[in-house]
């Protein structure tokens, strides 16, 4: 039986147990929290061989978590596998399944193919969506100006081939009549630099404090995720 076949698989948090019961089937789950953090998650990869499948069910932010703690450890050779929550962002830029008949199908049978890993310069990762907004500044990709002035909306995301994708929506126009301009860049990295500071949501989690700048970039190396 293969590694991929019989895979440790992560429930974090309520909703996660709720919608996944009683349809993994052989598989044992560990019930982790929400948010899983270095405690809960390391001790699990110890014993994991290189060709080992992991399958986190959770939301965004339980990915992001779980993909931090594989950074720290140097395990992004391990397959990584998404049970998603029905509204996951990390789902839609990765062509994922969230039917659960479909999202468990692929976690148990398909193949593992290499993902950029996008950073940001705080520590964390970008699993789903990195958001910020209003805001007042400007907004670069690698050379490229996105932004200089007013945006209702910054959003960040992970782009399969280049790194990361910035997309940038414009201030409302004719009084709010039309949705302001929709403005994209993918590439290496993002830079922010702004005034006020901002607080960004990070995979559905606003972060702790307000920043005045904010770097995302493609790591040097990529991770392993199971998708079509």
């Amino acid at each position: 039986m293969s590694h991929a076949s019989c895979p440790r698989v992560l429930t974090c948090g309520d909703p996660a147990r709720a919608r996944w019961a009683g349809v993994l089937g052989a598989w044992r789950p560990v019930d982790l929290p929400a948010v899983p953090a270095r405690g809960d998650v390391d001790p699990l990869l110890d014993d994991l061989p290189a060709d080992a499948r992991l399958v986190v069910a959770g939301d965004d932010a339980a990915l992001a978590a779980v993909l931090v703690r594989l950074l720290r450890r140097e395990r992004l050779d391990l397959e990584v596998a998404l049970l998603p929550a029905p509204d996951s962002a990390a789902a839609h830029v990765w062509g994922l399944p969230t039917d659960p008949g479909a999202a468990l199908a692929l976690a148990r049978d398909g193949s593992a193919r290499p993902a950029p890993l996008v950073r940001d310069d705080h520590g964390g990762l970008v699993a789903g969506r990195h958001t910020v907004g209003p805001v007042h500044g400007e907004v670069y990709c690698e050379e490229h100006r996105v932004l200089r002035g007013d945006a209702a909306e910054l959003v960040v995301t992970p782009d399969p081939d280049a790194g990361v994708r910035v997309t940038v929506t414009g201030p409302p126009r004719l009084g709010g009549l039309r949705a302001g301009r929709v403005s994209e860049r993918a590439g290496r990295a993002v830079q922010l630099g702004c005034r006020p500071a901002v607080t960004v949501v990070r995979d559905g989690v606003p972060a702790d404090r307000a920043v005045s700048r904010r770097s995302w970039y493609r790591h040097t190396e990529d991770w392993r995720l199971v998708r079509p």
